[in-house]
């Protein structure tokens, strides 16, 4: 489609943008309201343009991954902090836990050779786009020649694109909402390794979409049994009856890279696709 197509009989925006950076320099043309409302970055970060931020944060990251034909992912999760091994850690409990690097690497890597297969729509790899963990998902997937997804979030520390995601599908955020609605709205298996809050955050906001019917059930993969049991005690949460104990089913423990794909390869479920929030 060529611009002409594109934009049908009428002028072309970018067109009328560079056309505004000419002008008379005069108080009328010098002043921010006769600036184009949407080349206008003081205007559009008003407060009462809050929701259009919102639908433009919703809307980029949508159109390209529609445009490349993404129609499913496999969700990593995980600690930013996780070191690749042989790196310095911030502690010796941190350098222990390189071996989910290594697994999270691996793990992308299977995954990512069945996406290859499919020109890289299905089963794409997706990630927070930073250090530790979800590095590792990205580069195992470069390492398999397939394309993987970065979701950034501007954050005061932690927070750069690493090196191994796809550059036309790194993107950054400002909302965290939206961002956790481009993690799950394609998803078909979320893998979840050690980490902190944030891991923890987005865990238990998909196990709440899971359980409250919002989105499908799909796989959900703990790595690390002994990790996940320490900091979170599943079965008092079912004793104490604020969960049921059938909730403790919508994940599975898992060790290795083989492990979570095999339960990938047999999961099944039951009924009709569920709502995925924000549709």
């Amino acid at each position: 489609m060529n611009d002409d197509q594109r934009h049908g009989p009428f002028r072309d925006a970018h067109q009328d943008i560079k056309s505004s950076q000419i002008k008379p320099d005069t108080p009328q043309a010098r002043s921010p309201a006769y600036r184009l409302a949407f080349a206008d970055p003081d205007f559009l970060c008003r407060d009462e343009l809050r929701p259009v931020r919102l639908q433009l944060e919703l809307l980029k990251p949508q159109l390209e991954m529609d445009e490349r034909g993404i129609e499913t992912t496999v969700v990593m999760f995980g600690g930013a902090r996780i070191p690749a091994p042989g790196e310095t850690a911030r502690s010796a409990a941190l350098n222990d836990m390189s071996r989910y690097y290594e697994e999270a690497r691996k793990f992308a890597c299977l995954i990512t050779e069945r996406s290859v297969s499919t020109g890289c729509t299905r089963d794409v790899v997706v990630t927070g786009g930073g250090p530790g963990v979800m590095e590792a998902g990205n580069r195992g997937a470069a390492e398999a020649g397939g394309c993987s997804i970065g979701l950034n979030i501007v954050l005061p520390h932690e927070q750069v694109p690493n090196a191994y995601i796809t550059p036309e599908l790194c993107f950054n955020f400002h909302y965290f909402g939206i961002r956790k609605m481009h993690f799950l709205i394609r998803a078909k298996a979320i893998a979840v390794f050690p980490g902190g809050f944030g891991t923890m955050d987005e865990l238990f906001e998909s196990l709440t979409l899971i359980q409250t019917g919002r989105m499908e059930q799909v796989p959900v993969l703990l790595f690390g049994e002994s990790f996940w049991r320490e900091v979170v005690n599943w079965d008092a949460l079912a004793h104490a009856g604020t969960i049921a104990r059938e909730d403790l089913d919508l994940f599975r423990f898992v060790e290795t890279a083989e492990e979570a794909m095999a339960v990938i390869d047999g999961w099944a479920y039951e009924g009709k696709r569920g709502d995925i929030p924000g549709r």
